[in-house]
């Protein structure tokens, strides 16, 4: 069996590790399935950045060298990568001019070159398998909701998240202006709004196939690691 280590920007996606995805990948083989905070995310009093990309960068390549049986892949906001500068993240900084649908995945293309050419030539490119979301986490809780709503207890307000997720083809469209990001239009429907426990609670209740059904690049993600372990090198672990 394959181990994957999921390395991720705060504990919202920690916990949807952790509490939603890990069971779901382990059906698919994989013999264990775990969340690492990157850098002391924990003790982050400020949001709205992440860690520069060389240091992340050292730690999937240190985590792949020394776990030759396992799979790295991340789960980071779009949103708040870097974008200029000594720790601006690949590709970042071309990707707003880019399609929505195109951004993501122009960050993603330009991490798994970088991880490859720190590897080494031997490397298995396929045991790296970058996820940026687009934009933020929350932006998949309104793949429903109804469902959103009614699981933090919040029925009443489902007119007015629905309203928003109307505006964009996908919920993965939702912008990332600092005041429009899909989390500050959640904090400014659902007052006193908790993550990551509100946001695991409706991602519990929506379940990850609506997700995937209004998430392209979310499902893309997905397939590829439900994927993975026919063609990654026996079961190892």
């Amino acid at each position: 069996m394959t181990r994957v280590l999921v390395h991720v920007e705060g504990e919202t996606e920690e916990a949807f590790v952790n509490e939603v995805l890990g069971g779901h990948l382990m059906r698919y083989g994989y013999s264990s399935v775990a969340a690492r905070l990157l850098g002391n995310a924990r003790a982050r009093v400020r949001r709205g950045g992440i860690r520069s990309w060389d240091a992340v960068l050292r730690d999937i390549v240190a985590h792949l060298k020394e776990d030759a049986g396992s799979v790295g892949t991340t789960m980071v906001d779009y949103y708040g990568l870097p974008q200029r500068g000594p720790g601006a993240w690949p590709g970042r900084s071309d990707a707003s001019a880019r399609a929505p649908s195109a951004r993501a995945e122009s960050v993603e293309k330009a991490m798994e070159a970088d991880v490859s050419a720190a590897m080494g030539a031997a490397f298995d490119s396929r045991r790296f398998v970058p996820f940026v979301v687009m934009h933020e986490f929350e932006a998949l809780l309104f793949s429903d909701c109804d469902a959103f709503a009614a699981a933090i207890g919040r029925s009443e307000l489902a007119p007015e998240l629905r309203s928003v997720r109307e505006e964009f083809a996908t919920p993965e469209e939702i912008d990332d202006s600092p005041q429009t990001a899909p989390s500050k239009r959640v904090r400014r429907i659902v007052r006193g709004y908790e993550k990551p426990f509100m946001g695991n609670l409706a991602m519990l209740e929506i379940g990850l196939d609506k997700v995937r059904d209004e998430c392209r690049h979310f499902n893309g993600w997905l397939t590829r690691m439900e994927q993975l372990l026919s063609g990654v090198g026996g079961s190892a672990g």
